[in-house]
């Protein structure tokens, strides 16, 4: 398990830089990714289900300020429409 937390960190991480608009992909990954990464570590896998679970949070993290920030723009672009 502590390999595919990390896979899916590592994929987490790559899919919420590069979507854009589709980061809530990432955001599901990256929860999966945390999932099995605690555990991992539950079951002794030290090393790799760590490096896994940072990904996967850090993945997390990314994608969710990614699609807070498409949201806020999406909403900005709507108000001006309204005022033109």
């Amino acid at each position: 398990m502590g390999i595919a937390a990390l896979v899916l960190g590592i994929l987490s991480i790559v899919v919420s830089i590069f979507a854009g608009v589709y980061s809530w992909v990432a955001i599901i990954i990256g929860i999966v990714g945390i999932v099995l990464g605690a555990l991992a570590r539950k079951q002794g896998q030290g090393g790799i289900a760590t490096a896994g679970l940072v990904c996967a949070i850090i993945g997390t993290c990314i994608s969710a300020a990614v699609w807070i920030a498409c949201l806020a723009c999406a909403a900005s672009v709507s108000s001006a429409m309204k005022s033109w």
